[in-house]
């Protein structure tokens, strides 16, 4: 069961309009849109949506992982314990990335360098944010090792990412992303390659460190099913912008924003038929060359009509703690959210 987000308390990361802008031949991508949003300790905010939607370049932007040039990131601020993120410089942004906000990479094969061994990649963040020496690394890297599942820690500590399984090496992932006891834990699709045996035993994993580490954890993900599982709260990203937010219980119980409801449509059913056809979304996403002066959803929304195409809907208030960026909402008699 997910913990209640205290609200009462600060945020430990709270971001104001963040935009990102990717300079390309072409022209303009306006990949991130004026995204807000806080996230608060010990919850597990889960951010959804489809294959280019902003998921990913949101949260790398946070941090500065994404190149720029081509990348214009700006905004009004980021704050994390105190410090804009958004102004900080390389250097203390370096100090902030692996160190206080851990991140978990796709890929755990192209994220890990094949030429050293694993408790070496451990070692390296442990001394160069903690300053520890290399026989306190090492002994903290099994340690490690040991708490995300990894059996026989001391051996398995001098092989190279490649003896490893695909399970294995995203456990390796999570332990680095662990290893300075971060208080943000953002991890960007980290099931997405493994089989679903393997999946339920990450899942089960991540549960379990928020609980003894009590971290706050960014899950970003296509699959609904897992962030129906594990999430406190829950974004849901079209087109580089949040079209709906809520505690994971209301907005499932209650979707309210068109994409949200096509998004949960297309999961397959396990009860009734099962030949039944899958659904899918019909249309192609927006190519965001410039910034949207209007709905992004209204070329595949069914419920489109002339003001979904001429303005940009802000977000509507649907009940306590959950609202969403539709015209529908506002016709219904919602009203926007503070």
């Amino acid at each position: 069961m997910a913990m209640n987000p205290p609200h009462s308390e600060s945020p430990v990361l709270s971001v104001k309009d963040l935009c990102t802008v990717f300079s390309t031949r072409d022209g303009d991508i306006h990949a991130v849109n004026s995204v807000s949003f806080d996230l608060y300790a010990g919850e597990i905010l889960g951010v959804v949506g489809e294959s280019g939607s902003g998921k990913s370049v949101t949260m790398m932007s946070l941090l500065g992982l994404v190149p720029s040039p081509p990348a214009n990131i700006n905004g009004a601020s980021v704050q994390f314990e105190g410090q804009d993120l958004l102004r900080a410089t390389d250097r203390q942004l370096r100090q902030v990335r692996g160190g206080r906000i851990g991140f978990i990479f796709q890929d755990p094969m192209t994220s890990l360098n094949p030429v050293f061994t694993v408790g070496f990649q451990l070692s390296e963040s442990l001394k160069r944010h903690l300053g520890m020496t290399r026989k306190e690394a090492r002994s903290r890297s099994i340690e490690l090792l040991e708490l995300v599942g990894i059996p026989d820690a001391g051996r398995r500590i001098s092989d190279f990412p490649h003896q490893f399984s695909g399970g294995m090496r995203q456990r390796v992932m999570i332990a680095m992303s662990l290893a300075c006891d971060p208080s943000v834990l953002i991890a960007d699709e980290p099931t997405t390659a493994l089989d679903v045996t393997i999946q339920a035993q990450i899942l089960e994993l991540i549960r379990d460190l928020r609980h003894k580490l009590g971290m706050a954890i960014i899950w970003i993900t296509h699959d609904l099913g897992v962030v129906a599982g594990i999430a406190t709260r829950v974004l849901v990203m079209y087109a580089g912008q949040i079209v709906e937010h809520g505690r994971a219980e209301k907005l499932f119980a209650n979707p309210s924003h068109p994409y949200t409801k096509a998004l949960i449509s297309t999961v397959p059913a396990v009860r009734g038929h099962r030949a039944k056809r899958l659904n899918s979304i019909e249309g192609q996403a927006p190519t965001l060359y410039a910034p949207p002066g209007f709905c992004p959803f209204s070329s595949r929304c069914a419920n489109v009509f002339d003001r979904c195409r001429q303005e940009v809907p802000g977000r509507m208030q649907v009940s306590s703690g959950h609202d969403a960026a539709c015209f529908l909402l506002e016709e219904q008699g919602h009203v926007a959210t503070s």
